[in-house]
């Protein structure tokens, strides 16, 4: 310990002279390049573990996972048809019968799209772990108070994107499916709705991915709170602008245009948008005793 202090003492004496370059920065920068290299490595790893188990049972997923949706059997059609009746209300509740029949036109477009779905699958099992990976990486850098700010956030962003990835699969996904078969272009029988294997795949992916993603709108709103980039006064001031936007990001996430479906997304967001107004507040009132502690 005395000679690399020594030795130290030494190089700060030598810089200070100009005899030799400053390396410390540099390699500072190495060292935080060569952290991230393994864990995106690590990450990756987890990440191809978990889409080579999704390919090995790839059949059962798409009978009973990825083509659900696109079934009059599946859950929420009969879960919505049930609740009608019991309310008293008949079939009001009760979407009309839906069958998509997928078709493809490339000889490689059923190996893809097993891949798209090993792939997309991975990310979501794996998504708890990828985001520790992340924390991790990003833990040194944080003050003893922002890790402690941040104890549970794990947790809670991984709840966030489970949730709204369940939202996207058993709401949203039926109510786009079915209005989507049902939607017909003249009234001649010209248009014949067969869509392909790849539009399937591409379009369930992207409405789970993009709900689960939008969920954590929360947590963003936490840790933005927390940094003193934005306070409840802000939210609130600025919450007919945010409601433009929820709908704009409503009708990026839903692929059908129908009123019915981005209202199925814009409502969760808004919702969760007061959430995030009643979290900021709860922060900006515990900053502000803190603050009137110390002083």
């Amino acid at each position: 310990m005395a000679e690399m202090s020594n030795r130290s003492g030494f190089l700060k004496r030598l810089r200070s002279k100009g005899s030799i370059e400053d390396t410390t920065a540099e390699m500072s920068f190495i060292d935080h390049l060569e952290a991230l290299r393994w864990h995106i490595v690590r990450a990756a790893i987890v990440w191809i573990i978990a889409a080579v188990g999704i390919f090995i049972y790839i059949d059962w997923i798409f009978d009973n996972v990825i083509y659900a949706p696109a079934r009059s059997s599946f859950i929420t059609y009969r879960a919505l048809c049930n609740l009608g009746h019991f309310l008293h209300i008949g079939d009001a509740l009760c979407m009309p019968p839906v069958e998509i029949p997928l078709q493809g036109n490339t000889i490689s477009g059923p190996f893809m799209s097993a891949i798209s779905i090993a792939m997309i699958g991975g990310i979501i099992i794996a998504f708890p772990y990828l985001f520790w990976e992340l924390w991790k990486f990003i833990k040194p850098a944080l003050s003893p108070k922002e890790i402690k700010y941040s104890r549970g956030s794990i947790f809670w962003v991984s709840f966030c994107f489970f949730c709204g990835a369940a939202f996207g699969y058993f709401l949203l996904a039926p109510f786009t499916f079915n209005f989507l078969a049902n939607f017909t272009l003249g009234t001649t029988g010209a248009y014949k709705y067969m869509p392909t294997l790849d539009d399937y795949i591409d379009t369930i992916n992207e409405i789970i991915l993009g709900c689960g993603l939008a969920f954590e709108l929360p947590v963003l709103a936490y840790v933005l709170a927390k940094i003193g980039l934005v306070s409840s006064s802000f939210l609130k001031k600025y919450r007919k602008y945010a409601v433009v936007v929820i709908l704009i990001v409503a009708a990026v996430i839903t692929p059908s245009p129908d009123w019915t479906s981005q209202a199925i997304v814009s409502l969760p967001l808004l919702i969760l948008y007061e959430i995030s107004v009643v979290i900021a507040s709860r922060v900006d009132k515990q900053q502000a005793k803190k603050e009137k502690e110390w002083s």
